[in-house]
């Protein structure tokens, strides 16, 4: 029997919709009935900013025991009671993994970084196996909400010293993208090498999600265009309903943009499309099986992500992919703007740039054969680099 202990401090509970990674690694664990498998996460909900409540029903219908700590929440992502939450949360990880029997392997997601630190201590001090999977960078992406020069290292190194613990004591790592996996090694002299494993999602489930008899209001000919995620600073969708006013502004039709996702800026860009005549429409938090069916009934996607973001490959790409639909990408990101255009399944265009995003658009809204290709070429991307099916076993051989 080997005793598997997944530390996640921000993935969803059973009874929230997702398509998370950890309990996807969980289940399929689970299937091994060699395997004990425990996923620990926190009682607060990060994306909800509220305590959680399950039923003993929804606990006992999952194939791994579920664990929530106390965590005592905060009002926003970033503010001090955040940073207050995550110690607390830390220390009653901390408190739990003394009255528990000791585990032959730990799986920890970082963030959080107290979680991390406490997790490879415990780890360290036991002879535990620890492996991590890198999410995203702290304080990297702190450093881009609150970035003064000198004055924000200052701030953030103790966080960055955190993190650095939690890097080095891992014996293997994984990683969201390159960018994430680079900046372990830098630190870690244990690893000769990491493994970087997409985000991704099943493409089974995707497709019977997209298949499935969901009736959404599409008039015929009539063209979409598709975002799904958080409705927060990260993602600049200014920048799109710029774009589709200013096309709208040279008279030549535009594709209705559907936002698919909940966030602090939700009614900011509600207020923005309606001052500019922009056809949106807002649909809020989906069940993700809902998700997928609005999302294949799109005709293009685009990924909008603020200049200096910390953000490397994430969950949208991979449905994005899944989709089958042309790209129109505005992040940074080297290694994601390199997948774009290996593939030819969209365009890269210029941060922040509404006139250039807005040709674009205009673009694929004009020339279905392009549209078409592109978005064949977005599937043949899924197919190699997002299906968990195949990518997921990189991870589930580290188990053996």
């Amino acid at each position: 029997m080997k005793d598997i202990l997944i530390i996640a401090h921000f993935t969803q509970a059973p009874n929230e919709p997702g398509n998370g990674r950890f309990h996807y690694i969980a289940n399929k664990l689970a299937e091994n009935i060699e395997n004990r498998v425990e996923l620990i996460t926190t009682g607060f909900s990060h994306r909800y900013k509220k305590q959680r409540v399950l039923s003993d029903q929804e606990i006992n219908g999952i194939p791994y025991k579920f664990t929530m700590l106390d965590e005592p929440g905060y009002p926003k992502n970033v503010c001090l009671k955040r940073f207050y939450s995550h110690y607390v949360m830390s220390r009653n990880l901390k408190k739990y993994l003394k009255s528990r029997k000791k585990p032959d392997i730990i799986y920890c997601a970082i963030p959080s970084l107290d979680v991390a630190k406490v997790a490879a201590k415990y780890a360290k001090k036991n002879n535990v196996r620890f492996i991590i999977d890198v999410q995203d960078l702290w304080p990297e992406a702190f450093k881009m909400v609150f970035h003064i020069p000198v004055i924000s290292d200052w701030i953030f190194a103790p966080m960055r010293h955190r993190a650095n613990y939690a890097y080095r004591q891992a014996d293997e790592i994984v990683a969201v993208s390159e960018t994430y996996l680079n900046r372990v090694l830098e630190v870690n002299n244990k690893c000769n090498k990491g493994h970087i494993v997409f985000l991704g999602t099943e493409l089974e489930v995707f497709d019977k999600n997209a298949n499935s008899d969901v009736k959404w209001n599409k008039k015929s000919m009539e063209l979409w265009l598709g975002y799904c995620g958080t409705l927060g600073s990260s993602y600049d969708l200014t920048c799109v309903i710029d774009a589709l006013n200013i096309v709208k502004n040279k008279g030549v039709s535009t594709p209705k943009f559907i936002i698919m996702g909940e966030g602090p800026r939700k009614k900011e860009f509600e207020k923005y499309a309606k001052e500019k005549g922009v056809r949106c429409i807002f649909t809020g938090l989906l069940p993700y099986p809902k998700m997928c069916a609005l999302l294949a009934k799109c005709d293009m996607v685009v990924n909008p992500i603020v200049k200096g973001a910390a953000q490397s490959i994430i969950n949208k790409h991979a449905d994005y992919a899944a989709s089958g639909l042309p790209i129109l990408n505005t992040q940074e990101c080297e290694e994601y703007k390199k997948l774009v255009q290996k593939y030819d399944m969209g365009f890269n265009c210029q941060n922040g740039n509404a006139e250039e995003l807005g040709k674009k658009i205009n673009y694929l809204f004009e020339n279905e054969s392009k549209r078409m290709k592109m978005g064949e070429n977005a599937r043949r991307c899924a197919k190699e680099r997002f299906d968990r099916r195949t990518s997921y076993k990189e991870i589930f051989d580290m188990f053996c």
